[in-house]
């Protein structure tokens, strides 16, 4: 009967470990495995994710530097009050979920922010993230309501 008592490993599963710079008996001796005097050889490691390019001076650290880059920098999935003329029908309520519906945005991934450029004719009621302001005043002057949620 097979109980945890009599369990043994499959034969062949399990081999030696090798011992490595043990003396030239052991087969891996004199160079312990590591070939002749190169750079492997020695104790070093090279990293080629981190631009290693053999002792050359690295491809990243040769182009100039300029600029800053925020970490805190917010994207937006915009959109413009031309789509939303063409998309709605006049007083319909404008939400992000109707926006990605109708294929004004693609993905919910980045917050939406309605842009100003063409313009509204039809009162909406636009839900969105952010508003340009010219964008809010021409919703507002067509009749409709710019909503921050």
């Amino acid at each position: 009967m097979l109980n945890l008592g009599n369990l043994k490993k499959a034969k062949g599963s399990t081999t030696k470990k090798r011992r490595i710079g043990r003396g030239k008996g052991s087969g891996m001796g004199n160079q312990a495995t590591r070939g002749h005097d190169g750079q492997l050889g020695r104790g070093s490691k090279v990293h080629p994710y981190a631009g290693f390019e053999g002792g050359q001076m690295r491809f990243t650290r040769l182009m100039p530097k300029r600029g800053f880059t925020s970490p805190h920098k917010v994207e937006f999935s915009l959109v413009n009050l031309a789509a939303l003329e063409l998309a709605f029908d006049a007083n319909a309520e404008v939400t992000v979920d109707k926006m990605m519906e109708k294929g004004l945005i693609k993905n919910l991934k980045y917050p939406v922010k309605i842009l100003a450029r063409g313009e509204i004719t039809k009162p909406l009621t636009v839900k969105a993230n952010h508003f340009s302001n010219s964008a809010k005043d021409k919703i507002e002057k067509a009749g409709g309501k710019a909503e921050v949620i």
